[in-house]
């Protein structure tokens, strides 16, 4: 009896399944519905990151699809629900990734292509000049900071911790009240020289561990040895800041705008607070995002006088953080891009970008770099700009990166490079470099959600 009903259920489903309407070609189909078909077609497997291909459907799909061309085929399917696709080559099968399309990254042939079309759109200094002039108006209108600079604390709080010396500087934690109730922390390297000093200012990169790590206290302290005032501040949202408005607020649309409002105001009350420090020899340096930070602190401040990007500023990625490519700055002039905007804000001054094989810095040497020194040509300083390339290493700013900017900044400032010694330097616990670790001041805000009601009613939330 019971092999009869398994016998009858299953021609029931026989004849169900051959009776079965066909999908109408017509209709949306899952993505997840139409990979393995492309897969059995083509001979390649997919890998989907950051989306669930059942919840992406795509209209008209088995028209999009081209026997003769998985390219076109792909870019056919995917164009319309915003992913795009890469292949990567390996043992079996090809590989192929889908993921959403990202706004701040292209490839480097898009860079290649970029950069070529740039090239042409000036050939000598007046034309380059015509063009960064209109570049500098639209990425600062892109960026939007003057309602933040306006609404800074008029008596803003100030908080110095102790100086503690060590073997050739000091440091001395600072918290510095920004928006009413907002504050930056940081710490001030500074030698134990008496006279008129270099100022170098670095935004911390998005690193874990921020400004407390230990290739950033190396390369503070050391500017110090060297004869510099060296000052470092948070990212917005980290370090003392977490303690503020927490983590997640550092990918909040506002983010860029608070980070530049923070590397000015940070400069701007440095240089009014000492007497210590030559305006003429005022530097910035930071890595990956801290190198983004500092174009920017350049782009809104024309007093510095070198500048030194560290693994970042390429033709084909902004920066995956909203706090770097949150506003639209690499469209400025019709369409640009780091490196050019780099080029308008410092050509012909000097300038030292630091690259490494294993990140998207590769193509610095046969890409960027000869397109910055075609524009400081211009000038006649080809030999102004450099560019420090490490293929063996990745994305970091590790020891050779730090001793490349060490000696640019040593020849451009007037340092001293023979103290340029790691060994000499005293690394502090994270702790002893806190502004906050005893507790936020009163006043200060405490929440993300404290954060933006006060953006809401200085009307400087966009």
């Amino acid at each position: 009896m019971l092999r009869t009903c398994l016998f009858t259920l299953l021609m029931i489903l026989s004849t169900a399944a051959r009776s079965a309407t066909p999908p109408d070609p017509c209709d949306a189909q899952p993505l997840a519905q139409l990979l393995p078909e492309l897969e059995r077609r083509f001979g390649v497997r997919f890998t989907c990151k950051r989306f669930d291909p059942d919840t992406v459907r795509i209209a008209w799909a088995p028209f999009r699809i081209r026997p003769y061309s998985l390219e076109e085929t792909l870019d056919g399917l995917l164009s319309p629900a915003d992913l795009v696709w890469s292949r990567r080559a390996g043992d079996g099968e090809p590989r192929i990734t889908v993921q959403p399309y990202e706004y701040y990254r292209r490839t480097p042939a898009d860079g290649k292509k970029l950069l070529a079309w740039l090239s042409g759109l000036y050939d000598d200094r007046t034309s380059w000049e015509r063009r960064r002039e209109r570049l500098l108006a639209d990425a600062r209108e892109a960026l939007g900071l003057e309602p933040f600079l306006e609404a800074l604390a008029t008596e803003p709080d100030v908080r110095m911790g102790r100086v503690v010396r060590h073997d050739g500087y000091t440091t001395q934690n600072y918290a510095l009240e920004t928006l009413p109730g907002l504050y930056v922390c940081g710490t001030i390297y500074a030698p134990l020289t008496a006279g008129c000093h270099p100022l170098i200012v670095s935004p911390a990169g998005h690193w874990e561990g921020g400004r407390y790590r230990v290739d950033q206290q190396m390369r503070m302290a050391t500017f110090a040895r060297m004869g510099a005032v060296a000052v470092d501040l948070d990212i917005f949202g980290w370090g003392d800041s977490e303690r503020q408005i927490g983590r997640d607020a550092h990918t909040a649309r506002y983010s860029m705008q608070i980070q530049v409002l923070w590397s000015k105001a940070v400069t701007d009350w440095i240089l009014a607070s000492r007497r210590d420090i030559d305006i003429s020899r005022m530097a910035a340096t930071g890595g990956s995002g801290g190198a983004t930070h500092t174009l920017l602190l350049a782009l809104v401040d024309r007093r510095f006088a070198v500048l030194a990007p560290v693994v970042h500023l390429v033709s084909h990625f902004d920066g995956g953080c909203p706090c770097e490519s949150g506003r639209a700055v690499t469209l400025a002039g019709g369409g640009s891009c780091m490196p050019e905007l780099l080029a308008a804000v410092m050509a012909p001054r000097p300038t030292l970008t630091v690259s490494d094989g294993g990140d998207w810095t590769s193509t610095y040497p046969q890409l960027e770099y000869p397109f910055l020194r075609r524009i400081w040509g211009f000038y006649g300083a080809e030999t102004a700009v450099r560019n420090a390339h490490f293929p063996d290493e990745r994305h970091d700013y590790g020891v050779n990166k730090r001793r490349a900017v060490y000696a640019f900044l040593a020849e451009t400032l007037g340092l001293d490079l023979a103290a340029a010694d790691e060994s000499r330097v005293e690394l502090l616990p994270e702790e002893a470099l806190q502004s906050f670790a005893d507790g936020l001041p009163e006043g200060a805000l405490r929440s993300r959600v404290e954060l933006e009601r006060l953006l809401e009613q200085l009307k400087i939330c966009d």
